[in-house]
C-alpha cells in the first residue's frame, strides 16, 4: 500500500522521473501524462516496495512500462508516426538567452536521433540518475551492456553535436 514514506520518496526524485518522461515523450504535455498516470498507478498498486532503491527503481519501470504501452496502442491507431518530430519537452521559461535555447534544441534533436537502447541507458544513468547496475536492472540486460551502451550513446551524441549542422548565434547579434 502506498504510504506516506513512499510519498517522502516520491518527492526526492520526482524531478528525475519527470526528466525521464520527458526523454521518453516527444512534448510536455505527454511527459506529464506519463508522469501522472505512473504515479496513479503507483498509488493505487496493492504491493509497493517498502525500501527506498526498489521503490525509485519500480517507479522508473513503472513509467517506462507504461510508456511501451501507449507506443504499442499509438501503433495499433496509426497515430505514432510523427512521435520522433517533436522536440518541445520543456515548457518552463528560458532564461540565459537565445544561444541556451539553440543548445537545448540541438541536444534534444540530437538525443532523438540515438537508437532507442542508447536513448534508454542515457535517460536512466544521465536523466534518471540511475547507477549502471540499477540501470542493468531496470532494462533487464547485463551490466556490461549497460556500460557498452552508455560510452557508445555519449559518443553518438556528441558526434550529433558536432556533424556542423548547430551553428552557435553570435553574442552581439542584433546589436549596433
Amino acid at each position: 500500500m502506498f504510504g506516506e514514506m513512499h510519498h517522502a520518496w516520491l518527492n526526492a526524485f520526482r524531478r528525475n522521473l519527470f526528466g525521464y518522461a520527458c526523454a521518453l515523450c516527444s512534448d510536455t504535455a505527454s511527459a506529464e501524462d506519463l508522469y501522472q498516470d505512473a504515479v496513479l498507478r503507483a498509488m493505487s498498486a496493492h504491493s509497493v516496495p517498502d525500501e527506498p532503491r526498489r521503490f525509485r527503481v519500480w517507479m522508473f519501470r513503472l513509467t517506462r512500462n507504461l510508456w511501451i504501452d501507449l507506443l504499442r496502442s499509438r501503433r495499433h491507431h496509426d497515430a505514432w508516426a510523427d512521435e520522433a518530430a517533436g522536440v518541445d519537452c520543456d515548457d518552463r521559461v528560458l532564461t540565459g538567452g537565445e544561444e541556451i535555447t539553440v543548445n537545448r534544441l540541438a541536444v534534444r534533436q540530437a538525443f532523438l536521433a540515438l537508437s532507442k537502447p542508447h536513448r534508454d541507458v542515457l535517460a536512466l544513468v544521465d536523466i534518471g540518475g540511475f547507477s549502471y547496475d540499477e540501470t542493468a536492472e531496470l532494462l533487464d540486460v547485463p551490466r556490461g551492456t549497460v556500460m557498452s551502451r552508455i560510452s557508445r550513446a555519449r559518443a553518438a551524441l556528441a558526434r550529433e553535436l558536432s556533424d556542423g549542422q548547430v551553428v552557435a548565434l553570435p553574442l552581439n547579434r542584433g546589436r549596433a
